[in-house]
């Protein structure tokens, strides 16, 4: 469809093959299998995948790794409480979990009826008054289009998926802070996770059952729904906060993981929650650290080498 520019007070047109890489007009992504469903594999396959990924550079043997593991490999087996096996079963468990309270919550698959050029014809209107003003009574028609676009398949999207990431951040870190302050749920609940001193990929999701639905079942729901995700835009966020989930909890500080380029909350950031020292600290999680820079439980490397040389002076 080849669409000529608006003049004077006619609409702008939008060719409908001008889409981003990433839409599929598609009822289903995979025809045989319904987006409700591939919403909620997604993410266990991510989680098993990276998590195997990390487990076989455990096993690997590979010297030039040590550099970059927080901690030792005979750490792992002698400071931590749950067996591998333990973990495993408790996992599968918390994953059961997750995937029926999805299927409750996402329901039928939703057949969605959007018209996509209406839509873009009805927010250029909307935005047409604001480009005016600064662009004057001869804009170029051009901008209108382009602005339209931009905002309705980048803006838009990218805007829901940062606010679903501030909302998990936000439910997780003062649920997370709740369960270390109130002794009855760190005993009862949230020891579980802290068996694991030093973490690997495959125990990041290592909870007590009740912890695991609230914390990060009902966080992520609560997510999507509030900033109005369709089910594939609910499939990413599912599928990258698992897979940055299972990231923190690697036990490797590497330069070129583009999960730790993105945010200082990271494996190393995690792993000193993880420790006696840090277990008061750092409860922000998955994404970013400002709750825990906000809120004065912010540590660093920087400041257990500060208190280290503090006790050394004192003694």
């Amino acid at each position: 469809m080849n669409c000529s520019l608006p003049v004077g007070d006619e609409p702008p047109c939008f060719p409908v093959t001008a889409v981003p890489f990433y839409f599929s007009p598609k009822s289903r992504l995979i025809s045989d299998v319904s987006d409700v469903v591939l919403a909620l594999i997604a993410p266990l396959v991510a989680y098993w995948v990276l998590s195997l990924f990390f487990h076989y550079l455990d096993m690997s043997g590979w010297t030039w790794l040590d550099k970059y593991r927080i901690h030792e490999s005979s750490e792992v087996k002698s400071r931590n409480l749950a067996t591998r096996s333990q973990v495993v079963w408790a996992v599968f468990l918390q994953q059961i979990i997750q995937t029926a309270i999805g299927l409750i919550w996402l329901g039928e698959e939703k057949v969605y009826h959007v018209n996509h050029v209406q839509e873009l014809e009805r927010l250029a209107d909307i935005i047409k008054p604001s480009l005016l003003t600064i662009f004057g009574a001869g804009m170029n028609p051009i901008i209108l289009v382009r602005s339209a676009q931009a905002i309705y398949w980048w803006a838009i999207p990218a805007g829901q998926l940062l606010a679903a990431m501030f909302v998990i951040d936000t439910w997780q870190y003062f649920l997370h802070r709740l369960m270390h302050v109130n002794k009855f749920l760190y005993k009862h609940f949230h020891s579980w996770h802290h068996r694991l001193y030093v973490p690997y990929a495959f125990g990041s999701l290592y909870n007590h059952p009740v912890e695991g639905l609230i914390l990060d079942s009902l966080g992520a729901l609560v997510a999507e729904w509030v900033t109005g995700m369709t089910t594939r835009q609910a499939m990413l966020l599912f599928t990258f906060s698992t897979l940055k989930t299972v990231d923190d909890h690697c036990g490797y500080s590497l330069p070129w993981d583009p999960f730790q380029l993105l945010t200082g909350n990271n494996a190393d950031y995690h792993d000193i929650h993880h420790q006696v020292i840090g277990i008061k600290s750092n409860f922000a999680q998955p994404f970013f650290v400002h709750w825990d820079a906000l809120l004065g439980t912010r540590m660093t490397r920087q400041d257990i080498e500060r208190r280290r040389q503090k006790y050394a002076k004192t003694e």
